[in-house]
């Protein structure tokens, strides 16, 4: 059992992470930890996992952890052996066949006479067959690093493994692996990631969120039922509060209308009485304390009102928030864009696939393409763009406007800040407040207008591109997107979704996400 109880956390910074934070592990549970990018799910994993501390709290266990971390090439250094942190158990092992039978050497292979047996079937398993274990990470691909750290779940034999974004970089295959581990362990499992066919495989949902944790008692989808549940009750209080705030307003109007008027009544029935200036002036004074008093009573409970519905708008989800108007793309629906025959690519006598590949794609048409990695999809996405020929075949094409976006959104200049990218893209002379009232529509407020673009997240990056799309005079023909769903939070997953579902042109994807593919309602796939 791994417990939590009232755990804080705080950056060195002095910046307040979360706060009271209680969850509860047994053996065996399978536990999905979602929630915004920034939240700080990856640093309660690092908790869970005994590399970090909290800052108060308690954290107690009896369960022999595991962490799988997210790779953003801070390994490169190291040999497979020390990233696995197995080096110094491996030489032990070797000293001591050597005949170097040592106290220090015994006690760090600690009985662990099968470790090299260990470290070849996980390999294997993971399709890592080649790699020898003193070669540097940095020679790896992404997918391949995460699976060398993936490896080291057979090789450590822990009882809780933490898996931050472990399907990040990993081909069809390799998520396949993946999934039957989810599916046939008996690990207790916390895993943090956006990919939604995984988390479907766990049993529990874990929100993590500015109110603490909130657990659901189900898979992904589970939870996204029990969202809209909360999202639809969310939305009915708010056409209540407006409701009240109108009628509150209205009541008020009312009320000093018919004060008004009494007062007016009784200021005539005075002057007619002939009554004197100073009683007259006592008459008025009291008049306006009355007004004032109502006045003040009816503006009190509209703030009240005011302020509760504000909260209300606040705990809105972000995609509710935004608003999406992207223009058609002028291109009839069904015309031809693009003929390939027998297409093939390589250099010298070696070429890229078995096979030439023929195909059409169409206005309109949303198509995913999809191959194992080192495939080859790079390089068919320039040959569709243009960019290179064929080494055999032919790619006719007709003129279109495409817009290529990877998933680092290299369109964007880091060297600009926000409103000036997004004017970078203004070839329809919209006004300056017309841009920013785009901004706005995509939540880049007027305080992140001047905010440098380096400085923004994938999911900002993300939200600013689709906005420039929206800017331009006109949608682009053709949207290509590479491996979109890499490093974006499921909040900026279902506003990325909802937007493409907008969209009305021609869509190619680049992904392993077949969850995504699905959502953004892909016809038909080009294999590499």
């Amino acid at each position: 059992m791994l417990i939590l109880q009232s755990v804080n956390y705080t950056h060195p910074n002095r910046d307040l992470l979360f706060t009271d934070i209680n969850l509860i592990i047994n053996r065996q549970d399978k536990i999905a930890l979602i929630g915004n990018n920034g939240i700080g799910k990856s640093t309660l994993l690092n908790i869970l996992a005994g590399k970090l501390h909290p800052s108060t709290g308690l954290v107690k266990t009896d369960l022999r952890p595991y962490y799988v971390p997210q790779i953003f090439g801070q390994f490169n250094d190291y040999s497979i052996a020390q990233a696995l942190q197995i080096e110094d158990k491996l030489n032990a092992l070797k000293e001591i066949l050597d005949g170097n039978v040592t106290d220090a050497n015994l006690t760090l292979l600690d009985d662990d006479w099968a470790i090299e047996e260990r470290c070849r079937e996980a390999l294997t398993h993971w399709k890592l067959d080649g790699l020898d274990l003193t070669q540097k990470m940095g020679t790896l691909s992404g997918g391949q690093k995460t699976r060398v750290f993936l490896s080291g779940i057979i090789i450590h034999r822990p009882e809780i493994v933490l898996l931050d974004e472990p399907s990040n970089h990993l081909d069809t295959l390799s998520r396949s692996i993946l999934y039957d581990y989810i599916k046939s362990t008996t690990n207790a499992l916390v895993v943090v990631s956006h990919d939604r066919t995984l988390l479907n495989l766990l049993d529990t949902v874990y929100e993590l969120s500015k109110r603490g944790i909130t657990v659901y008692g189900g898979n992904y989808d589970f939870y996204v039922e029990q969202k809209i549940v909360e999202s639809d009750a969310l939305n009915q209080d708010l056409k209540s509060k407006e409701k009240a705030l109108r009628k509150a307003k209205e009541t008020e109007r009312e009320s000093l209308e018919r004060q008004q008027k009494r007062d007016a009544r009784g200021k005539k029935k005075q002057e007619k009485a002939g009554l004197p200036t100073i009683s007259m002036n006592t008459f008025r004074n009291n008049a306006e304390k009355s007004t004032s008093r109502l006045k003040g009573v009816h503006t009190e409970k509209v703030d009240t009102i005011s302020q509760e519905l504000n909260q209300l708008r606040k705990e809105l989800p972000d995609m509710d928030k935004m608003k999406m108007d992207f223009d058609n793309s002028g291109l009839h629906k069904g015309k031809i864009l693009i003929t390939a025959k027998d297409v093939n690519f390589g250099y010298d006598d070696q070429l890229l696939w078995k096979h030439a590949l023929n195909f059409q794609i169409r206005s309109g048409e949303r198509i995913a393409v999809k191959g194992l990695n080192g495939s080859g999809k790079t390089t068919l996405i320039k040959m569709i763009l243009g960019e290179i020929h064929p080494r055999l075949g032919t790619i006719d094409r007709v003129s279109v406007k495409a817009v290529y976006i990877d998933q680092d959104y290299s369109l964007i200049d880091n060297k600009l800040n926000v409103y000036e990218q997004a004017q970078q893209f203004n070839s329809g002379a919209l006004q300056e407040h017309e841009i920013k009232i785009r901004l706005n529509r995509f939540l880049f407020m007027k305080a992140d207008w001047d905010k440098p673009c380096s400085a923004l997240s994938g999911g900002e990056k993300m939200r600013l591109m689709l906005c420039i799309l929206t800017i331009s005079n006109q949608a682009p023909d053709i949207i290509i997107l590479d491996e979109p769903t890499n490093n974006l939070d499921i909040q900026n997953l279902e506003i990325l979704t909802a937007a493409i579902n907008e969209y009305k042109g021609t869509l190619l994807i680049v992904s392993h996400d077949e969850y995504f593919l699905k959502q953004t309602n892909v016809e038909r796939s080009i294999t590499t």
